[in-house]
């Protein structure tokens, strides 16, 4: 069987290809005045962010990892004139709030742009500043202190959320919050119109249009046959049975359980990957918050039923059971961030010590800052890579947040 180029049938396969996004100038458009609606705390210093996320991207490449950035596919995707005219259109489309009317003046301005040059500033944003206005709206003089025609995307490094790599497939994710809806209009470009995709029929088992929440950050793959997908603030239970049901009726697929953990509806617990990661075989890393709820949890696993032509789901509350279960094996092991320290675990949580990323069995990528989490996963055999992330992690995500494996070797 050929090898699409969308391959991702483990969380600890050995990694071949991933997708990143390089911070750019979507970082300099935070202003304190409105953190809050584009989902940040917290304002990156851009030019050491940059240097930490050439240096993450560098140290997968020195572990043979194809490094592929977002910026650079979508800018390819839209090469030609009606396909980059029709981007244009469903950006400002999705971005009439802000745009005022003023679609005529902002595709003036997109005209003059190389496409590389269109795609950065539709994801750094438009400040009102950039634009010669033809035409005035009673609007503008009421709501003149907001700065921008086009918001800024500056959740776009992390490119586990906007899409998610399912076996020889993708979801394309409508978020949950506003500001990020727009970031999975490139993911969907990037299938339909770049020569690396377009021919090669990627299932897309969710697309953006979908009416329901789901977001890459609770999508793991535990197995070739086992998802695991986090019932969260921000991925709706309709969401993943729509996902369960497009996925069992594809003759392909080799997904038998889709395995779904209700967390708490709080941004401390956003996504399930920063409740828990897998990293080996039979080891996760968790958020040691999840040890007082592991015994009395919700969990559903959904399995097609080939008698009645649907899907069925049965319940159980036993998160470390079921992960064995479906795993097919005795038991697993949880490691807690921070060794699950009062102090160490809440402050390296916060600093994303579970968001790690593994990149082959037993082998991780997490920030150098998380030292009692590092030490202690070496304590239990595994291999650690760290990397310096004293700005990446104002974002509030780690490793596994900023990358989107695109191709692992099967285990």
């Amino acid at each position: 069987m050929v090898q699409g180029p969308i391959q991702v049938n483990s969380e600890i396969g050995k990694l071949k290809t991933v997708l990143l996004k390089r911070p750019g100038k979507e970082l300099e458009n935070l202003v304190p005045n409105h953190l809050s609606g584009l989902l940040f705390d917290d304002i990156p210093y851009l030019k050491v962010a940059q240097e930490e996320h050439d240096n993450f991207a560098q140290t997968l490449r020195d572990e043979g990892i194809e490094v592929v950035y977002l910026e650079k596919l979508a800018a390819e995707a839209i090469s030609e004139p009606d396909v980059r005219e029709q981007f244009i259109d469903d950006i400002l489309a999705e971005s009439q709030k802000t745009v005022l009317g003023h679609e005529t003046e902002l595709k003036e301005y997109f005209s003059k742009l190389s496409d590389q040059d269109l795609v950065n500033k539709i994801m750094a944003g438009v400040r009102k500043e950039e634009i010669q206005l033809e035409t005035t709206h009673l609007v503008e003089y009421m709501d003149d202190r907001y700065p921008f025609y086009l918001d800024p995307m500056p959740n776009l490094y992390f490119t586990r959320d906007p899409q998610a790599s399912v076996g020889r497939g993708m979801t394309i994710n409508r978020m949950f919050w506003r500001a990020r809806r727009r970031e999975s209009i490139f993911m969907t470009y990037i299938l339909k119109h770049h020569p690396r995709f377009k021919n090669e029929d990627v299932p897309v088992w969710l697309d953006r249009n979908s009416p329901f929440n789901i977001e890459g950050g609770d999508e793991l793959i535990l197995s070739k046959e086992v998802l695991a997908i986090g019932i969260s603030e921000r991925t709706s239970a309709q969401a993943i049975e729509k996902l369960a049901r497009n996925i069992f009726k594809d003759p392909t697929t080799t997904f038998k359980k889709i395995v779904a953990i209700e967390i708490p509806n709080t941004r401390t617990f956003m996504h399930l990957d920063t409740v828990l990661t897998m990293i080996d075989y039979d080891k996760f890393t968790v958020h040691a918050a999840i040890f007082k709820e592991e015994n009395n949890m919700n969990i559903f696993t959904i399995e097609p039923d080939t008698h009645k032509g649907d899907i069925k789901i049965t319940r159980s509350s036993k998160l470390r059971e079921t992960l064995a279960e479906v795993l097919g094996l005795e038991k697993v092991e949880f490691i807690p961030t921070g060794n699950g320290d009062i102090i160490d675990g809440a402050r390296e949580q916060w600093n994303d010590g579970s968001n790690t990323l593994c990149i082959r069995p037993g082998v991780v990528v997490t920030y150098d800052r998380n030292y009692v989490s590092n030490q202690l996963l070496r304590d239990k055999g595994i291999k650690v890579i760290e990397i310096t992330g004293s700005e990446l992690v104002r974002g509030r995500g780690g490793p596994r947040c900023m990358s989107q494996p695109l191709v692992r070797e099967d285990l």
